[in-house]
């Protein structure tokens, strides 16, 4: 591609999986409107619960960008042969993980259901069966961001919001169910999610494969994992701690939703510039995809948070009970603090693009204080969300520092893509 191709393709690319994500989310957003019509504890539950979805995924959550890695990267037919094996040697482990973590659940299960106040058992083994199709979908969505399949990757991310709403939708008002319902429909949209990425990538079902070459393999993922999973704990720990240390929780459960969308809705811009800047390191060639992405999420983020900021008051009352106006006044800390979290994803993506990996352990120090940080640090919600901002902005300190202060030097052959042979591509 010219240059000027190369950008055009990118912004249509980006627009499209943009309006996916603007419409999956929502639709995501709208399941809080049945707050409205269901308690608040089983708000709080129900919303407590999809934070501990997010947390089931970090063991995995490197694994879309280790496949959209790898898969931008497979050039030779070596490569892609590699690529098959590994897909099914990680779903073998995926699913091992998962069963250890249903042994852990059912020793614990009573504990856990008292600590986050969860009224109906059945929404626990719900969750916990929800998150092995989590576990398993960054494994062909990453494959789809790979391949730079942002159509399907984009419909996918819409079938799954549409089936959490639908399906939730039905179950609260036509069958009275509470969190364990809503959870029903989660299961049902994520499970739609991984059905429409694998069939996407079907090819690859019964593809030739070379062995799995698991040292080399999880001297990427595991960084990857780090590195990631930190921005993903730094989003949502907040609602755990909250769910614990406090009684009335919704109001500020809801207003993390808002936040939080603020990251959502710049992650499409992220998801568009990985395989890119990928593909091009496997190439040789230079690109400024960082700077543009950069500069874009950064003006989406500072103006989705002077949205929220003027703005909130009205969702949260066309959306929510009355008595969840009293997180407004939190509302443009909250907006804001989410600010320092999107620019550093951007910057913490490319990083582990290009196999930066020296800003892993700093990241992973930003996550563990924060959590040791809210456990001393929680007088009330103002003083948690301070804590989150804190600790955003030192997350996008990091990555501002590794980004351009520490040129680390990268490999020029990195272990997942072999120079046996040429690109055939």
């Amino acid at each position: 591609m010219t240059e000027a191709t190369h950008k055009a393709s990118f912004f249509r690319q980006s627009g499209w999986m943009m309006i996916t994500a603007v419409g999956g989310g929502a639709l995501m957003f709208l399941v809080h409107v049945f707050s409205k019509y269901i308690p608040k504890s089983e708000y709080a539950v129900f919303t407590v619960l999809f934070q501990i979805l997010n947390w089931v995924t970090i063991p995995a959550i490197g694994l879309q960008t280790i496949f959209a890695h790898q898969t931008s990267a497979a050039v030779t037919e070596a490569q892609k042969r590699q690529l098959v094996g590994t897909v099914w040697a990680v779903t073998r482990g995926i699913v091992v993980i998962w069963l250890l973590m249903l042994f852990v659940t059912i020793v614990c299960h009573a504990k856990i259901i008292a600590h986050l106040k969860i009224t109906n058992p059945a929404a626990l083994w719900i969750t916990l069966v929800a998150g092995l199709a989590m576990l398993l979908l960054p494994i062909w969505q990453g494959l789809l961001q790979g391949r730079q399949n942002f159509l399907w990757l984009g419909w996918a991310a819409v079938f799954n919001a549409m089936g959490r709403f639908f399906i939730a939708g039905l179950i609260v008002f036509l069958l009275s169910g509470w969190a364990a319902g809503i959870m029903v429909g989660a299961l049902i949209g994520i499970t739609t999610a991984l059905g429409v990425a694998m069939w996407q990538n079907r090819d690859l079902w019964w593809a030739a494969s070379e062995p799995f070459q698991s040292r080399a393999w999880l001297r990427h993922v595991v960084p990857l994992s780090i590195g990631c999973g930190a921005g993903q704990f730094l989003s949502s720990a907040d609602a755990i701690v909250v769910q614990y240390y406090f009684g009335d929780t919704a109001p500020y459960l809801f207003g993390g939703t808002l936040a939080r969308a603020i990251v959502l809705f710049t992650a499409p811009l992220v998801a568009v510039m990985f395989p890119r800047l990928v593909h091009s390191k496997a190439r040789n060639q230079k690109s400024n995809l960082m700077l543009l992405t950069l500069m874009g999420t950064t003006a989406l983020a500072a103006f989705a948070a002077i949205c929220l900021t003027f703005g909130s008051s009205l969702v949260i009352k066309l959306m929510s009970k009355a008595e969840y106006v009293s997180i407004v006044p939190l509302m443009p800390l909250f907006a804001w603090s989410m600010v320092p979290l999107a620019v550093g994803n951007v910057l913490m993506n490319n990083l582990m693009a290009h196999s930066r990996f020296k800003c892993v352990p700093a990241l992973a120090v930003v996550a563990i204080g924060y959590w040791v940080a809210l456990q001393h640090f929680h007088a009330d919600f103002k003083m948690v969300i301070e804590v989150l901002g804190v600790f955003n902005l030192a997350f996008l300190v990091v990555c501002m520092f590794f980004t351009w202060a520490i040129r680390d030097e990268e490999p020029v052959v990195t272990p997942l893509n072999p120079p046996e042979q040429e690109p055939t591509l």
